[in-house]
């Protein structure tokens, strides 16, 4: 459903978020790590959600990743799929047509608007906070082993 950086960057985000809410910075080996993604594209896509402002970047031997209080509870799901991924899993045909609407619409077309619909109203209403809270309960997982 997402494409693999927003995979990626939705992990990325989470284990910052629980590491902030902790008061730590992150160095992005520590990212990687416990979130099983690659090192070099997991810095290219934080790299991406710093210049959106989802989080902070901080230069030098203390430096690392960081998010803020209101960066944390202010920052929804959809934002993070915007920045990296665009608006395409919201407003995109199902099977990938440029021409997809109600008057040419895809063998999936009237299907897939309510899903699409319902995926993007959970994504604009969840924040980071909501699903670090659920990492740092214990309730979900950033990695599987």
């Amino acid at each position: 459903m997402f494409s693999k950086a927003c995979e990626h960057g939705l992990k990325a985000i989470l284990y910052i978020a629980t590491q902030s809410m902790d008061g730590k910075r992150v160095k992005i080996g520590e990212v990687a790590e416990h979130t099983a993604t690659p090192e070099a594209f997991t810095a290219k896509v934080l790299g991406t959600l710093t210049k959106f402002n989802i989080l902070k970047s901080v230069k030098g031997p203390y430096g690392g990743f960081e998010m803020s209080e209101e960066q944390i509870h202010g920052v929804r799901l959809a934002d993070i799929v915007k920045a990296i991924d665009g608006e395409e899993l919201f407003i995109g045909c199902a099977l990938g047509l440029r021409e997809c609407n109600a008057k040419r619409p895809c063998p999936m077309h009237h299907r897939f608007v309510e899903i699409r619909k319902e995926l993007k109203s959970m994504m604009e209403s969840s924040t980071v906070y909501d699903l670090a809270t659920d990492v740092i309960a214990g309730e979900s997982v950033l990695k599987t082993h």
